[in-house]
């Protein structure tokens, strides 16, 4: 961006909500897609924040679900992104509450700062196009307007909103009113849309002053403003973590920032972009963006191809070889596999819900369950016992804490971990052992600089993760694993 140095910084503002279940098997509840890397070498939420980064660009504001809190924490952390204000949501809401609770956190310095609200799981591929078209959406939104990008359709997809776009405004150059939101059409509908000219789809991002957002939730979404006010007035922190008041968050309504807002005001405003952009909203979407062979393939991890065509295949485990398959997807993980069809890969939603309907783990969770201090993995596990493989970060620890159903062996297979059992402490060093008997107070800690690795047999009536009571706790933890 070049605008001039008086300007004020913009503020970035990553929404990482939502579960990603077209990208099941890897994008789970407990771990969604944003926080994976999918496009590149970075995870979509650090692409993302990456975008914003520089002298041009305030701190991030990153709203997200509080279970994902360290994620996305450690993740800004990796991106080399230190001074991001992360914001928690009891439960999610959908957009408008999480653009109203970041425009009021921004009012509070200023009235007047400008934000730029983005997706976390979002890909862009011309990020320099990205900066140049930001002074145009920065000046239409110090002028009043709530801006949003329009990106240039290279199909009749009907997996997107569409914009229609309006005449240009005087004194914004590059900058259109914008007529019309329409929803996602069927492919008739989507055809004839493409085939126009004047209309572009909905890409979600936004860039708006904390002031006009404000006006316009207060004119257009009232019970969306006001619950959401008392909630960041009534926040606390919890650790480095802004923490919004759960029972007025609760009382939002459920609402995205296009119904609120966008749809209903007559201050919007499109830019029209031709950015590179993708929702990644499905595996078909990834095997676009993907690098591809001579027979249009895209392999990602340990696999074999033979005779494959249109192809993509991922495996983040085991060895996979397809042979002869065309237009095929094929997913593999350490816990599920998924094959399908790639004209199907918008049906992968239905999966999951009969997995949840059926009361199965792998709808929502990894066999990889991830913690503030590292993770642990399920190696084994049978009705009396089970072995993970524990994975402790430099310098963190796990709660102090007990067990009413369970004990415990650990077994070092890499640094040197720090073991207290009964107010008694020693060290542990590669190959060697604790046993940890039923009821036993005890703690795993790592005071190294490398990760502890450990393998731990847990064996007992019951294995369940809310049997912990914990003690004490770095990471403000008061139940669960």
């Amino acid at each position: 961006m070049t605008e001039p140095p008086s300007s004020p910084p913009l503020i970035p503002v990553i929404l990482s909500g939502g579960s990603g279940t077209r990208l099941w098997p890897v994008s789970r509840e407990s771990f969604p897609k944003q926080f994976w890397p999918l496009v590149s070498d970075r995870s979509l939420i650090q692409d993302t924040a990456r975008r914003a980064a520089g002298s041009r660009f305030a701190a991030p504001i990153v709203v997200c679900n509080q279970e994902h809190r360290f994620l996305a924490a450690e993740q800004m952390r990796q991106a080399g992104i230190a001074d991001a204000r992360i914001v928690l949501e009891p439960v999610g809401r959908n957009s408008a509450p999480a653009v109203a609770a970041a425009a009021l956190l921004a009012a509070e310095d200023d009235p007047d700062s400008v934000l730029w609200m983005m997706a976390a799981d979002a890909a862009i591929s011309d990020v320099p196009a990205l900066h140049r078209l930001l002074e145009a959406a920065v000046a239409a939104a110090r002028a009043g307007r709530i801006v949003t990008f329009g990106m240039r359709p290279t199909a009749p997809e009907t997996g997107f909103g569409y914009i229609e776009v309006g005449a240009p405004l005087p004194g914004l150059p590059g900058v259109h009113d914008l007529t019309r939101f329409i929803e996602k059409p069927d492919a008739p509908t989507a055809a004839e849309l493409v085939g126009s000219g004047r209309h572009l789809w909905n890409s979600g991002m936004f860039v708006f002053s904390a002031a006009t957002m404000l006006e316009e939730l207060r004119r257009h979404a009232p019970a969306v403003l006001d619950a959401v006010r008392t909630a960041v007035a009534g926040r606390t922190r919890d650790l480095d973590f802004i923490r919004l008041a759960a029972a007025p968050f609760a009382a939002a309504p459920s609402i995205s920032l296009d119904y609120a807002v966008a749809e209903r005001t007559d201050r919007a405003a499109v830019v029209p972009a031709d950015l590179g952009w993708s929702d990644v909203g499905s595996w078909g979407a990834l095997w676009e963006l993907g690098g591809k062979d001579g027979a249009g393939n895209v392999a990602v991890g340990d696999v074999l191809l033979e005779g494959a065509q249109q192809c993509y295949v991922r495996s983040d485990g085991i060895l996979t070889a397809v042979v002869g398959l065309s237009d095929a997807i094929v997913v593999v993980t350490e816990d599920a596999v998924l094959a399908m069809h790639r004209e199907r890969s918008q049906d992968v939603k239905r999966i999951v819900d009969r997995l949840r309907a059926a009361g199965r783990h792998e709808a929502a969770a990894h066999n990889r369950f991830y913690r503030p201090w590292g993770f642990f993995e399920t190696l084994f596990a049978a009705e009396r016992f089970r072995v993970h493989r524990v994975v402790v970060a430099p310098g963190q620890s796990l709660s102090l804490h007990k067990h009413f159903h369970r004990s415990e062996h650990l077994t070092v297979l890499a640094g040197t971990a720090l073991i207290t059992r009964d107010g008694e402490t020693r060290l542990a060093r590669e190959n060697e052992s604790a046993d940890l008997p039923i009821g036993c107070l005890h703690r795993v800690a790592n005071p190294g600089r490398i990760p502890v690795e450990l393998i731990e047999v847990q064996a007992g009536s019951y294995l369940g993760e809310d049997d912990v009571i914990r003690i004490e706790d770095s990471y403000g933890r008061a139940t669960g694993g």
